[in-house]
């Protein structure tokens, strides 16, 4: 048995912390906040997507972000910055817009997905969460405006059943909410099985299991300063504002928040926060039409998903540092979209608006394994998809610190 630290308490630090537990390790979590799941964690999109995975980083991006620049309702923002850490970022996410790059990173990362799921469907056994999560697998429909992105995306569409590419009409059967929609759909591909949970209600139930467990201690509202270091250059545990916490093994966990703790031992992780909205507005049963499927823009890139007597609606990757701001402007343009897609479907003027960043890395895959520092471990970058991901990365690293191999290969997921 090992004595593992876990840097962060969202859903990745939570997920890592079980999974370490289960292989008979004993674990402190240290988090900064006074709670869990106050990060990205807290009010994300909610969709569990295994098998939407394409990153970003594409063919044919580069020209798509300049025209989404233009639009005062487009999906994406810059404000350049003096800083090193922008600048590389993007250099590096240039690099990944092609389309061999595309490929090989979704192919990794529909493996993930998959393994992800299968975790997933393993913790909620053992943890029996329940209801409380609001988890449902309704299916989720990605929705196309323009028909020749719609061509292409149907080219993909292998006819295994996995996937299945709807016209118009299909669509609008699928999901009866689209037929409020002022837009007409160029088509649609539909994915059975996805599904969509609260991500905040389940870090909080999942870290009320873990602390009924023996060889679990939590340190919630402690900030984690630095590294214990031996004579070898070995990480030995943290330094905290609440007193040093020696271990085994270290697991960064901590989102954005890892870029600098990395930096203090030499390490540079390409972390650069994509900042992200939501809104979270309620239903009213009789009253509103919210659609039942996890329904994507593709263009637009904003998602929905009912989430209990909810509608998660989350959109935008505004590339402008840390601020976690609420842009008054950028609220006001995903309003005025969300009402032209589904204007029935919730109470959108009492909807409660939330800015977070999302730590991604250039090419959209996380970074999972062994830092190079001999008892430091990382489990970092999960971008978009980070309640999508946790589940597998977690495991991951458990086997890895437990002296196992990796239940999946690491090329193009690791440091």
């Amino acid at each position: 048995m090992k004595h593992c630290v876990v840097i962060g308490g969202g859903v990745v630090g939570l997920t890592t912390a079980w999974a370490l537990l289960e292989r008979g390790h004993a674990v402190t979590l240290v988090e900064r906040d006074g709670e869990v799941a106050q990060g990205a964690s807290r009010a994300n999109g909610g969709q569990l997507s295994y098998r939407y995975v394409s990153p970003l980083a594409d063919a044919g991006v580069p020209l798509k972000a300049l025209r989404w620049l233009l639009d005062p309702d487009g999906p994406l923002r810059f404000k350049p910055e003096a800083s090193w850490a922008q600048w590389a970022w993007l250099v590096a996410f240039l690099r990944a817009c092609r389309g061999p790059v595309n490929r090989r990173t979704t192919e990794r990362l529909l493996a993930l997905g998959a393994y992800s799921q299968a975790s997933f469907a393993r913790l909620q056994a053992e943890a029996q969460l329940g209801d409380t999560i609001a988890l449902r697998s309704p299916g989720k429909l990605v929705v196309y405006r323009k028909p020749a992105e719609f061509a292409r995306a149907a080219a993909r569409v292998n006819g295994s059943g996995a996937e299945a590419a709807l016209s118009h009409d299909d669509c609008v059967a699928l999901e009866p909410a689209l037929a409020d929609s002022q837009a007409t759909l160029a088509g649609g591909i539909f994915t059975p099985g996805e599904a969509v949970a609260d991500c905040h209600a389940f870090c909080t139930e999942l870290h009320a299991r873990l602390r009924q467990h023996e060889r679990f201690r939590g340190q919630l509202g402690a900030r984690v300063d630095g590294f214990l270091t031996d004579l070898r250059g070995c990480v030995s545990g943290v330094c905290t504002d609440a007193g040093d916490v020696t271990a085994d093994a270290t697991i960064l966990a901590a989102g954005l928040h890892s870029r600098a703790l990395a930096a203090s031992l030499g390490l540079k992780l390409p972390l650069y926060p994509l900042k992200g909205y939501s809104l979270t507005a309620p239903i009213t049963p009789g009253q509103h039409r919210p659609p039942e499927v996890s329904v994507t823009d593709f263009e637009r890139k904003i998602l929905y998903a009912r989430i209990g007597q909810d509608l998660r609606v989350a959109a935008m990757a505004d590339l402008v540092g840390d601020d976690l701001g609420l842009d008054t402007g950028r609220l006001a343009s995903l309003q005025r979209s969300v009402r032209a897609t589904f204007p029935n479907a919730a109470d959108y003027d009492r909807a409660k608006p939330w800015a977070g960043l999302r730590p991604a890395t250039p090419t959209g895959a996380p970074i999972v394994g062994e830092s190079g520092i001999p008892g430091l471990w990382l489990n970092v970058g999960h971008g978009a998809l980070g309640f999508t991901f946790s589940f597998a990365t977690a495991n991951i690293v458990a086997e890895l610190v437990s002296g196992r191999a990796s239940p999946l290969p690491l090329e193009g997921l690791s440091l």
